[in-house]
């Protein structure tokens, strides 16, 4: 499992990183305990040593599960985000309800200092505010936790927690949800800020699976995100990624991971596994550098301006 340095964290991660979100059962709808914790323990078995998580997923369950399985294990790195309250539904970035989620978070992960804590989806607005960031930079400045960052939903949020000097970012990127990654780069590179790559399969759309009639079940998030017409639309875009599918990248899937990994801006790519065999594929299929050459990525980005998918 090669590794790469996460920014002026100075944190040495997996190129490829566990994330939590869909296994909580909150995306997707409900997976086995028993299928859960398998997951986290073949992640780590394949060398996978960072973890990524929040508060309000499965309301604090993963962050137990994740205690229970590797809180003692002092290779395996904790992300964790904090700023969603499930009792109320809100977005909560306060320093006193923060200070009371961390010591759940803690708790929870079995951890007397946590590797990253991220805020989860903020507001630019409360970004500029500087409330929680400040919060934040004690917390590193004092020892609570190694590191800080923003996991951001908008370059205008991201952008933001880069004035406010974040050491790290989590962001969509994938091949087409990629502008926001290529613009920020330069300052990225030169602010020294590590950067975590979530969504980079959207949501399993770039695997390339479904029918042009496909249904979501009503438990699954996907089920409100694309009318059908959308949907569509991008089904048609995936055109874009079938040529990259060849001799040394087996599947669509291998494609659109590759995708990321080949961005050196890119520290570590989120997986977001339901089932071990789900994980296996992936990590089996990201297969080894160079991920994506410089000729193919240019065709790529032709490809996806032709068909209107904007990369």
């Amino acid at each position: 499992m090669r590794r790469r340095v996460l920014g002026k964290t100075g944190l040495k991660v997996t190129e490829l990183a566990l994330g939590t979100w869909g296994l909580s059962g909150d995306g997707y709808g409900a997976v086995p305990e028993a299928e859960q914790k398998a997951v986290i323990e073949r992640a780590r078995s394949q060398g996978i040593t960072l973890f990524e998580t929040a508060d309000s997923y499965g309301c604090g369950r993963m962050e137990s599960l994740l205690g229970e399985t590797l809180g003692e294990d002092k290779a395996a790195l904790f992300a964790t985000k904090l700023g969603t309250d499930r009792e109320s539904s809100t977005k909560r970035f306060d320093p006193a309800y923060l200070a009371e989620a961390l010591q759940r978070s803690e708790e929870r992960l079995r951890r007397e200092k946590l590797d990253i804590v991220l805020l989860h989806n903020p507001s630019a607005e409360t970004i500029r505010k500087g409330e929680a960031t400040d919060w934040l930079k004690e917390l590193v400045k004092n020892g609570r936790i190694a590191t800080w960052g923003v996991s951001a939903s908008n370059r205008e949020t991201a952008e933001a927690a880069l004035d406010q000097e974040a050491p790290l970012l989590s962001l969509p990127y994938n091949a087409f949800n990629a502008s926001d990654v290529k613009v920020l780069g330069p300052r990225l590179k030169k602010a020294g800020t590590g950067l975590l790559a979530h969504s980079v399969l959207l949501y399993g759309l770039l695997c390339s699976q479904w029918p042009n009639d496909k249904v979501f079940d009503e438990a699954d998030h996907r089920h409100d995100r694309w009318t059908d017409d959308a949907f569509k639309t991008r089904l048609v875009q995936l055109n874009a990624l079938r040529p990259l599918v060849g001799d040394t990248i087996p599947t669509m899937r291998a494609a659109a991971l590759r995708f990321a990994l080949c961005n050196p801006r890119v520290k570590s790519v989120l997986l977001g596994p339901r089932s071990v065999q789900q994980l296996d594929q992936l990590v089996r299929e990201a297969g080894k550098p160079p991920y994506v050459t410089e000729s193919q990525l240019t065709a790529l980005e032709n490809r996806l301006s032709t068909l209107g998918a904007g990369a």
